[in-house]
């Protein structure tokens, strides 16, 4: 199995949310992970909920830090837009996504952001 990591800032919606997705999609083709340069320590709500709504249970995850993946090779590390470069996690192939924060929108293009990053995740898998 291919290891992948999403990485954002806080680690509490956008990769949290492509690593379940990539749980949900890639079962037993890639084992993901998540994390943030400067986490938040919990989850979002708003991402919980999202997911929920599709019956992944995010309550399960919790916000981390890239401490555990400094000197180790991972197969795809994907920042999700925020810049973070990530530049201690050691990657055959970098992807940067450019998907908005959606931590202050509405449910409606909170949901959006949600079905963008499953897309985004599916066609990665396809890939690997």
């Amino acid at each position: 199995m291919k290891k992948v990591v999403f990485v954002c800032v806080e680690n509490s919606n956008r990769s949290q949310m492509a690593e379940a997705f990539a749980r949900m999609h890639g079962a037993g083709k890639v084992e993901p992970y998540s994390a943030g340069s400067r986490p938040s320590g919990r989850v979002n709500p708003k991402a919980i909920e999202a997911m929920r709504e599709l019956g992944y249970d995010l309550t399960t995850h919790t916000s981390k830090g890239l401490d555990a993946f400094n000197g180790k090779e991972v197969e795809v590390a994907i920042t999700m837009g925020c810049g973070d470069e990530c530049p201690l996690v050691i990657a055959k192939q970098r992807l940067d996504w450019q998907i908005s924060d959606p931590r202050d929108m509405t449910p409606e293009q909170f949901r959006e952001v949600r079905n963008l990053i499953e897309s985004k995740v599916k066609e990665l898998i396809a890939t690997l």
